[in-house]
């Protein structure tokens, strides 16, 4: 482990105006303000910020425009934006307002050229290949992508997908557990073993964060980073005691 490094992102998931939480991305609850967690979240000490419109798909675009502004003008850290960027133009609108990457899902399993169009036009490192992952009922060992919030099959492999994103330019990978997220009760490590070991790319994890030791056990797993969202926004724990847990893992992380 000497040597290994992990951020802590926080996952805002917005639908209209309200910061919402689901269990499987089902069942979803609104928590207040999303302005409100970033800010708190930014003066703890997160190292990122990871906004999802959650209903984008519903809308045909992206709608966090005037969250992302108010945020950005508060908050001076990595935002990484994702939810309803179908093309070129929803991806240069959002850059525009503030952010400084975007999570695409949908837009990439049905269009995969997307990837590199994105790459190419501004840059790699802001083409982040988002993954809803779910484990296979009929291949066991492996897993499906999903998209829609982790109810529409997408009919391919998550590991190939990942390495075909990587193929296509992707500087980097959000990859979610839908069958963990929401649980609090532990992260997907074989999911996360298996696409950070076919990958070169910096790999963020998320689902199922309930305790500073499930980041240890992601970094040990070969997690970039791992975006938190229910153990935070249900203060479970705070940014500062998640970190502090990290440390005393032997995981290093900003400070």
């Amino acid at each position: 482990m000497e040597g290994k490094k992990i951020r802590l992102i926080a996952r805002l998931d917005v639908k209209d105006e309200n910061l919402v939480k689901g269990i499987q991305m089902e069942g979803l609850r609104k928590l207040g303000d999303p302005n409100a967690f970033a800010r708190e979240y930014y003066r703890a000490g997160i190292d990122e910020l990871l906004y999802i419109d959650i209903v984008a798909s519903l809308y045909n675009r992206n709608n966090l425009g005037e969250i992302l502004r108010r945020t950005v003008e508060e908050v001076y850290i990595p935002v990484c934006v994702g939810g309803g960027l179908r093309n070129l133009e929803d991806v240069r609108r959002v850059l525009a307002l503030g952010a400084d990457k975007v999570a695409i899902n949908t837009a990439a399993l049905k269009d995969p050229s997307l990837i590199t169009q994105v790459a190419r036009t501004f840059g790699s490192q802001c083409m982040v290949l988002s993954i809803q992952a779910k484990r296979s009922r009929t291949n066991p060992g492996s897993w499906e992508a999903y998209y829609d919030c982790g109810r529409a099959h997408s009919g391919r492999e998550v590991v190939e997908w990942a390495k075909q994103g990587a193929a296509l330019g992707a500087g980097e990978i959000l990859l979610t557990s839908v069958d963990n997220e929401g649980l609090r009760r532990g992260m997907d490590l074989d999911l996360i073993r298996a696409v950070t070991s076919a990958v070169d790319l910096p790999v963020i994890c998320g689902g199922g964060v309930g305790s500073g030791e499930d980041l240890v056990q992601a970094a040990r797993a070969g997690a970039d980073g791992v975006a938190c969202a229910s153990v935070l926004h249900y203060k479970q724990e705070t940014v500062e005691q998640l970190k502090e847990e990290v440390r005393q893992g032997g995981v290093e992380v900003r400070r």
